[in-house]
């Protein structure tokens, strides 16, 4: 029987998929618990509209992507942190506080886990971190550390 997934199922695949199972699985588990639909001819035409719907979303998120890319291509966050001898700093500014400050300063929202820091930042001066903002968009911004 061929059905259509509706989420995505480990041993099946990813939602929107068309796979073919036996008929007392499906039946007896898989639509029961909601799993999956028949694939009738019209839940056919309803996943291409879907599947139509989710790359036009896709093309205008990446297209959003870049963007804000070239927007924070520009953008220089600047901390202010004590430091010890030899410019050591006291602590060390994280990608949280580098995403935090970003969505304080500039109202840009972004995951402390796409920016891309392999070790905290623990000398002055201005490092280039790199952000992944989409799935293919990666920018760069600069980080200055001012000491005081």
């Amino acid at each position: 029987m061929k059905v259509i997934l509706q989420k995505d199922i480990k041993t099946l695949g990813r939602k929107g998929a068309v796979v073919e199972v036996s008929e007392g699985y499906a039946r007896n588990y898989l639509i029961k618990n909601k799993l999956v639909v028949e694939a009738t001819a019209e839940n056919m035409n309803v996943l291409k509209s879907q599947q139509g719907a989710l790359m036009k979303r896709k093309e205008r998120d990446f297209e959003e992507a870049k963007k804000l890319a070239e927007v924070m291509k520009k953008i220089t966050l600047k901390f202010t942190v004590k430091a010890g001898e030899g410019g050591r700093l006291f602590g060390s500014v994280t990608a949280k506080d580098i995403a935090e400050k970003l969505n304080d300063e500039h109202k840009i929202e972004v995951d402390k886990k796409k920016v891309m820091l392999e070790d905290a930042i623990k000398t002055a001066g201005v490092t280039e971190v790199e952000v992944k903002l989409y799935e293919g968009v990666n920018t760069k911004i600069k980080v200055q550390i001012v000491t005081e």
